[in-house]
């Protein structure tokens, strides 16, 4: 069992046994019913890259390709384009989040990032100084929202802090998120984050070292409940996931494509599970 494994046995068990009901909950399902779920507050995990902990469970499949796609359209292509996403990385799950016509997801995600230059800003002070304390990306935008409809972020901040070991220099990273799917979005997130801190790692030449995550609200919607049974009665896989990135070390960020990274001895449990998304 590897520790993703672990932790996602035992917030799922937590969240059916100590979990709460949601009260006037604004997500619908897609016959129009309303999407309660059962939740807990304040859920942390840390796995140590460096020691191959990797936040991927076996105990399903998780569409890795997709979701590392996510993060090239929010942090290099910086955008809230669905044309971007659907036609540039065949990824079309977001589309059911489209403002109106108008072909975006709002002013969200990607364009917040854009209009406040937050890549930039972010490796130009690394580079300038990284054992800085101010190394922060954040998507919650007041004005934004005020701007544009659209589903307000759930990953919603990332911090990097760097270590020195010897001679070897690590990057550490920290995700917050108000909001989590824990059946559906929880390693989806997890992982597509730790190859944003991948991608930074390469841009310095520097290794990954540890992967904070913070969730507010981890929860589990009332239509999952028998998905969750069967997560809980399954065993893991024998495998040590790991995920590669397949560039030379000091690869410029924005130089980085998804199909240089790689999924390594990951054999998830089968036959993969239906969850029918609330929006």
């Amino acid at each position: 069992m590897t520790k993703a494994d672990e932790i996602f046995k035992q917030n799922i068990q937590m969240i059916m046994e100590e979990g709460v009901m949601s009260q006037q909950a604004r997500p619908k399902y897609k016959d129009g019913k309303t999407a309660h779920s059962k939740y807990i507050t304040g859920s942390f995990a840390v796995y140590d890259l460096a020691k191959g902990e990797f936040p991927i469970t076996t105990l399903r499949p998780i569409p890795i390709k997709s979701a590392i796609k996510e993060i090239f359209w929010i942090y290099q292509d910086q955008s809230n384009s669905l044309s971007v996403l659907n036609e540039k990385y065949g990824v079309s799950y977001w589309n059911d989040w489209e403002v109106g016509e108008t072909g975006t997801i709002g002013e969200r995600y990607g364009a917040v990032v854009k209009n406040h230059a937050i890549i930039d800003k972010l490796l130009k002070q690394l580079e300038e100084n990284p054992w800085n304390r101010r190394n922060v990306i954040s998507l919650w935008d007041y004005d934004a929202f005020e701007r544009t409809e659209g589903l307000l972020p759930c990953a919603f901040q990332t911090m990097f802090d760097v270590r020195k070991i010897g001679d070897t220099i690590y990057l550490d990273a920290t995700l917050t998120q108000r909001s989590n799917d824990m059946l559906v979005a929880h390693h989806i997130n997890a992982m597509q984050y730790v190859a944003l801190q991948m991608m930074i790692a390469k841009h310095f030449g520097w290794q990954v070292g540890k992967f904070f995550y913070f969730v507010n609200n981890l929860h589990i919607y009332d239509n999952q409940f028998e998905q969750a049974k069967e997560l809980l009665s399954r065993t893991p896989s024998d495998c040590q996931p790991r995920l590669l990135l397949n560039v030379p070390d000091s690869t410029n960020f924005f130089d980085i494509k998804p199909e240089d990274f790689e999924l390594v001895d990951y054999e998830p449990v089968k036959p993969q599970l239906k969850f029918d998304l609330a929006i």
